[in-house]
């Protein structure tokens, strides 16, 4: 499983603008890659400097191979400068994680 983070998606719900660096008010996507077959639920855990979650959500997937999930955040009025970190688990089992800042 691989996750990689970024300003806009492709069509295939891949990262099509890659970076860990973001302005307050973008938005900003997770993509995680899986291959396998089987339902799995995966979970992004959205966290500020200190732990404080920002957000959280799961999504239940089925793949029969090869596929991509999506989660993504945005705050209109601007997240606060600052690191962060999203956190991905696969059926409640820590699967990796990326940090980002915003500036």
């Amino acid at each position: 499983m691989r996750t990689d983070i970024g300003r806009s998606l492709g069509t295939d719900k891949s990262i099509a603008d890659k970076t860990d660096t973001f302005a307050k008010t973008d938005t900003i996507y997770a993509s995680v890659a899986t291959e396998g077959s089987g339902n799995a639920t995966l979970k992004a855990r959205w966290t500020f400097e200190d732990g404080q979650v920002v957000d959280e959500s799961t999504q239940a997937t089925s793949p029969t191979g090869p596929a991509r999930t999506e989660f993504h955040i945005s705050k209109p009025n601007g997240w606060p400068t600052g690191k962060y970190k999203v956190e991905i688990s696969v059926n409640d089992t820590p699967a990796g994680t990326k940090e980002f800042t915003i500036k």
